[in-house]
């Protein structure tokens, strides 16, 4: 793999930082947002592809060395991982489960809060549709994003809309949590 083109980032960073992971035992995307006032903003956004015509061993190994790295240089303070889904191909699906694996622990050994949402979840939080298309999806995120273009591929804004999706539902049980309360303080 070759080495990530990453922004340095000041380890006193006031906000904290979300990183989506769309996994894969072949790519793997990651799209990075930090959760600041008004609206979150992109930090950085690529996908990770091991080595071609590599065993699933060798892959899964050098996909764990990748997200470690980009974990240990981004600091995020949440991970939110694609969730497993039963698709029509077994077969995919067991490859898909293997990448998640490996992105759960990488997380949970950093010590990152972890979070996970299904693909129909995550197209309805963001468009209304959880039948949505990929490019109705990247629309949205570069739209949320203030990006005039999508970032590309499809890999990278599916991790994105991951990391904000998570945004969405964690103020949508914020504003639940304080009706439920009663309202704001303010």
């Amino acid at each position: 793999m070759k080495p990530l083109d990453l922004p340095h980032l000041p380890r006193d960073l006031a906000w904290p930082i979300v990183v989506g992971v769309d996994p894969g035992t072949q790519v793997v995307g990651y799209g990075a947002i930090v959760l600041r006032e008004p609206r979150p903003a992109l930090l950085a956004a690529g996908v990770l592809r091991a080595t071609r015509g590599a065993d699933v061993p060798t892959r899964l190994g050098e996909i764990r060395g990748a997200l470690d790295d980009l974990f240990s240089r981004l600091r995020p303070s949440l991970v939110v991982v694609e969730h497993a889904f039963s698709g029509e191909n077994v077969a995919s699906a067991l490859r898909i489960g293997e990448g998640r694996g490996v992105a759960l622990s990488c997380a949970a050994i950093m010590g990152a809060e972890i979070a996970q949402y299904t693909p129909a979840v995550v197209k309805r939080t963001l468009t209304g549709n959880g039948g949505s298309d990929k490019e109705a999806v990247a629309q949205m995120v570069a739209r949320e994003l203030g990006l005039e273009e999508p970032p590309r591929p499809h890999d990278a804004t599916d991790a994105l809309a991951l990391a904000l999706t998570h945004v969405h539902r964690s103020k949508l049980g914020e504003r639940i949590q304080l009706s439920k309360q009663g309202g704001t303080d303010g």
